[in-house]
């Protein structure tokens, strides 16, 4: 007879633990975003696998990494925890007296872009609704939508998108950002193999943009001479207005600093410029109304950069 489980016992603490646990690949590091104990953690994970009858995470010194039988069950976890923060903000927002709420995470080349004229239009159109917004990298956009936070998320298209879906919204050029008296601001074109020579100021090497300019690195038998690693554009463009290297940003991202930093901005050869913009959601069906009307704008915008909604899973 098969092992009867009683879906009654799945408590939410314990599946955000779960959650928590794989993404930082650390019950330690789960439990310490969970406010909870390293033993409270350990013993709650314990019992989870004792009524499922199956070992959700495998123990190393390494870490954890979830199962074949946990990656099944991280899969609903997930949209049990998304969901149930939607509902828990769907609520606040009811007792706020809001038409609706927009909860859209996004990246800086949307912010500095599209996205604000976008957000005016609609705006216009549902002036009830209330606006929630954050700007962050790609892949804290992703983390941002997968877990619930946020409803709808705008990354770069080099970005792995795990389960979630999307949808063209716009593009942007990978430009080079350097001082404008640097040698090479003398140039309109310059090869990547000339930019490598120098100092590189960057974000994360784990972020998309990152991987993607060392990748076409690599292909030319080059590394990068990363000199300052910062987290957002405004930084990376600080840093070099301040002489410590020059960067690849997104044209959106650095155009704004251009004049106030003294910088100059390049168009590259021998690497690809064009980056798409994607929107993305869990699914579009489960979409609130302000969701589901901003993905319709969003939609008809980004009709030029394709029709089709994909999905990937990596670079």
């Amino acid at each position: 007879m098969d092992r009867a489980i009683n879906p009654a016992r799945f408590d939410l603490t314990t599946l955000r633990l779960f959650v928590a646990a794989v993404e930082t690949g650390s019950l330690t590091l789960g439990a310490e975003r969970m406010a909870l104990s390293l033993p409270a953690a350990s013993k709650r994970l314990a019992s989870l696998e004792s009524h499922i009858g199956s070992v959700l995470l495998q123990r190393s010194k390494k870490g954890v990494t979830p199962t074949a039988p946990g990656l099944t069950f991280l899969r609903y976890a997930i949209g049990i925890v998304a969901g149930t923060e939607q509902l828990s903000m769907a609520m606040v927002d009811y007792h706020r007296g809001a038409g609706g709420h927009l909860r859209l995470w996004a990246n800086t080349s949307a912010f500095t872009g599209f996205l604000p004229q976008l957000l005016a239009r609609y705006s216009a159109a549902y002036p009830a609704v209330m606006l929630d917004l954050e700007d962050a990298l790609s892949e804290e956009v992703v983390r941002a939508v997968t877990r619930g936070n946020a409803e709808l998320g705008i990354i770069g298209n080099n970005t792995p998108l795990g389960e979630l879906r999307s949808l063209p919204c716009d593009s942007d050029e990978l430009v080079l950002v350097l001082p404008a008296a640097h040698a090479l601001a003398g140039r309109e074109l310059v090869p990547i193999e000339e930019v490598l020579e120098h100092d590189i100021v960057g974000l994360s090497r784990a972020t998309s943009l990152m991987r993607q300019v060392a990748a076409a690195a690599a292909t030319k038998g080059l590394s990068l001479r990363i000199r300052v690693q910062v987290r957002g554009f405004d930084e990376v463009c600080r840093m070099i207005a301040a002489g410590l290297g020059i960067g690849i940003l997104p044209r959106a991202g650095a155009a704004p600093h251009v004049k106030s930093m003294g910088l100059a901005l390049r168009h590259l050869r021998g690497i690809p410029t064009r980056r798409g913009l994607l929107l993305v959601m869990r699914d579009e069906t489960s979409l609130s109304a302000p969701a589901s009307a901003f993905v319709r704008m969003a939609r008809e915008r980004g009709a030029s950069f394709g029709d089709a909604d994909h999905r990937a899973g990596g670079d």
